[in-house]
């Protein structure tokens, strides 16, 4: 398994670190991202928990590579803001068009460039979707003729196996949202696109296990297996 770092938006105030794991075995491209929104700390820190995990081999991926962005918008990060602009409404909504910030032009030309048959954009939310179908905070969320849906039902079917009581199970939610990274990797670049959304009510401990369960679970179903 080799593992190199890079720079997205590199030289501009912007830039934000990178990752390329590639293991020894040919497979499927998948790509992560969280920090999109800066104050969604519970994906962010899952993200970052991952590729320290990876860097000091207590983790591995059997096949295939992957593209870990753990923090996309620093400044927002640094600050723990959702961003301003909203980084998640400036990405381009057809064929041609033209991403409105630095930072989504970048992101979408690294997902161009490696082309990944997978795309994971890591998120927190307010509220209970199980209990309140306005808010997102535990959801998953796709669109309707996703190729992705049969993971995304199989992740929540396993998920929700092990977590007690209605509230806190996960919904899924199928939508595209014009402007924001998931539906246009999926809709401009025809990936197999997922937003993890965990919900704030929870302890932040409990989000990134949520978020790093969730990770694993589908990066199986991508076809890259994490092993310990």
């Amino acid at each position: 398994m080799r593992i190199t770092k890079h720079s997205l938006a590199g030289n501009t105030p912007y830039s934000t670190p990178y990752y390329v794991v590639e293991s020894k075995r040919p497979g499927p491209v998948v790509m992560i991202t969280a920090g999109v929104h800066g104050n969604e700390v519970g994906s962010i820190l899952a993200a970052k928990k991952l590729i320290e995990q990876l860097q000091n081999h207590e983790v591995s991926i059997r096949s295939g590579t992957l593209v870990l962005v753990p923090v996309v918008n620093q400044q927002a990060y640094r600050k723990r803001i959702r961003g301003k602009p909203d980084l998640n409404r400036t990405f381009p909504t057809k064929a041609g068009g033209t991403a409105a910030h630095p930072l989504s032009q970048a992101l979408l030309r690294l997902a161009k460039r490696y082309k990944p048959s997978w795309v994971f954009d890591l998120h927190e939310a307010n509220g209970y979707s199980n209990v309140n179908k306005r808010v997102l905070g535990q959801s998953l969320l796709t669109h309707k003729q996703s190729q992705a849906m049969r993971a995304v039902q199989q992740v929540k079917r396993h998920l929700n196996r092990s977590i007690e009581g209605r509230t806190r199970k996960f919904t899924i939610i199928k939508r595209h949202k014009q402007g924001s990274f998931r539906t246009a990797a999926a809709k401009l670049l025809r990936c197999r696109a997922v937003t993890v959304e965990t919900s704030w009510e929870m302890p932040l401990t409990t989000r990134i296990q949520y978020q790093r369960r969730i990770v694993a679970c589908f990066m199986r179903k991508a076809g890259i297996q994490i092993t310990e």
